[in-house]
């Protein structure tokens, strides 16, 4: 079949190729994929930003969500069947979105959302469960609280906004000038126009910052929280309890050095800091489905390829212009 695999770490390591189908075990399900996103993650994974943490075996099939039609269950499986319409974000160790096939672990799986296309429901799994367990599991955002939303046009951004906003809080975001009107379309309550004000000067008093973009924005961020109001990074630095999650925790004493000095600057000003990386799970899918079908949350798409023009999807995606998310389809 064909994929698009990691031969070698870097810029230039992922390129087309001919891989075989994957096997199907015991409580895996095979999906014939329909679309795939792309997602800032997958051009980390390909330059190797993780190699220490997520062992994976080169050449391998890069590719974080998808949405597609079942044609295989594992002998376990009584929770699909073929034919089913399902969306995923597979586990780590387990990608491969952007090939003609993929297995996922069942757990990993949820039916698509009825009223969403391939190509919506592709652009759905990673910054749906992202931006749920952020706010939820992390921070437990509560009605009334106050979140603000870095980068609210992107991809990652305009769902965090959604949810937020399903959540009942009030939510600030920054974004470019054009992108204004779209993102108060979202429920953004109020507005920071990055190239005209900064975030710290008109913003105080917030429970929860949530930051794609690292940083000097990340240590701005600290300073509009209120005292115990938490910081939560998606592009690190990584602490130590992201190590416990991978289940390295060897490895935590490197990632407390890593963070230090974001740790030791929220301490001082008396807020929390959290990396972030979200994780697979089909039932907070199959939530997640329900609240898109009930027009509560809407994906956000900027622009769709063919699957044989991945690599120029991941290019401009790399451009850091998307409005939304940038799908491949087949």
């Amino acid at each position: 079949m064909k994929a698009f695999v990691v031969t070698h770490y870097g810029p230039d390591g992922l390129e087309a190729a001919d891989v075989p189908v994957p096997s199907v075990g015991p409580r895996d399900v095979l999906i014939d994929v329909r679309a795939a996103s792309i997602n800032p993650l997958d051009t980390m994974i390909r330059n190797g930003e993780f190699k220490q943490l997520l062992k994976y075996k080169r050449p391998f099939v890069l590719g974080h969500d998808l949405s597609g039609v079942v044609t295989e269950v594992g002998a376990s499986v009584r929770e699909f069947k073929p034919g089913d319409e399902v969306y995923a974000r597979p586990r780590d160790l387990r990608i491969g979105a952007f090939a003609e096939q993929i297995a996922v672990a069942v757990d990993d799986i949820a039916l698509k959302p009825a009223s969403l296309s391939f190509a919506e429901a592709a652009a759905v799994p990673l910054v749906a469960l992202a931006a749920w367990q952020a706010l939820v599991d992390v921070a437990d955002v509560r009605s009334g609280q106050r979140v603000l939303v870095h980068a609210g046009a992107g991809g990652l951004g305009s769902t965090v906004i959604q949810v937020a906003k399903y959540l009942g809080a009030h939510v600030a975001t920054t974004v470019s000038t054009k992108d204004l009107d779209r993102v108060r379309a979202l429920g953004a309550d109020e507005v920071i126009d990055y190239k005209t004000q900064d975030f710290a000067d008109v913003l105080s008093g917030y429970d929860v910052v949530l930051d794609s973009l690292g940083e000097e924005n990340l240590e701005k961020s600290l300073t509009v929280l209120r005292p115990g109001g938490l910081a939560i990074s998606v592009v690190g630095p990584p602490d130590p309890a992201f190590a416990v999650q991978l289940g390295r925790p060897l490895f935590s004493p490197v990632m407390a050095l890593l963070s230090r000095k974001i740790r030791r600057r929220a301490s001082k000003l008396g807020v929390r800091y959290s990396f972030f990386f979200m994780r697979a799970s089909g039932p907070q899918l199959a939530a997640l489905a329900a609240l898109y079908d009930a027009g509560s949350l809407r994906p956000v798409l900027d622009r769709i390829f063919p699957f044989a023009q991945t690599l120029d999807a991941i290019a401009y995606v790399e451009q850091g212009k998307a409005n939304g998310k940038v799908v491949v389809t087949r």
